[in-house]
This record gives C-alpha cells, structure tokens and sequence, in this order.
C-alpha cells in the first residue's frame, strides 16, 4: 500500500530588523502556489508536553483594520472547528456570542 506525503511551506523574507516584510506559502495539493498574504497564525499540538505550541506572523504592512477582520474570522473559524471536533453545540455558541461581541466592539458589523 502507497503512502501520500503533503507538503505546507511558509516563507517568511525579513528586513534587515528581522521584520516580516513578505509572506508566501505553497500547498501543492491544495491548488496553492507561491501566494502572497499578509498574517498567518500557525498553531501545533505537542502531544508529549500536552501544550500548543504557535507561531504568529504579520506583514509590516498588515493595516490594521485588516488585522482586527483576520482576527474575527479566525475566532469564528475555531468555533466551526471546535464544534466539530467536540460537537459541543453549548460551548459553540458561547463562542459564537462572543464573537458577536467582539464584532461589535471593533466595529466590524457591517450595517
């Protein structure tokens, strides 16, 4: 029986401070090739030390209203997640109002 083996690779170019100037990432198996983007947030499991272990990474030039959208949509992202990891339809919802609340208070309802 043949094993698949995927590939996610990040590449990060820094300034001469060592700050994020270009981000770009390829998944060949997912269609991505070489495409630029502003933020990632990374985050593993480490399954021996029971901790995750992250990386956050942001352009230079991420505005900062983007910043504050990636955020939200990330948050919403991790409760589509949880549920179903956990299909803990109570805890989702929490999560869900909170990130209502969140919205709401960086203004990132649309009217």
């Amino acid at each position: 029986m043949s094993k698949h083996t995927s590939e996610i690779k990040f590449t990060v170019e820094l300034d001469e401070n060592k700050i994020p100037e270009k981000l770009s990432w390829d998944a060949k198996d997912g269609g991505i090739s070489n495409e630029e983007t502003k933020a990632f947030l990374i985050s593993v499991w480490d399954d021996k030390k029971k901790e995750t272990l992250k990386m956050d990474l942001w352009t230079k030039d991420m505005p900062l209203d983007e910043m504050k959208q990636f955020f939200h949509q990330t948050l919403l992202s991790m409760s589509d997640t949880f549920y179903k990891a956990t299909n803990d339809e109570k805890m989702t919802a929490t999560m869900r109002d909170f990130c209502d609340y969140f919205a709401e208070k960086l203004n990132l309802l649309k009217e």
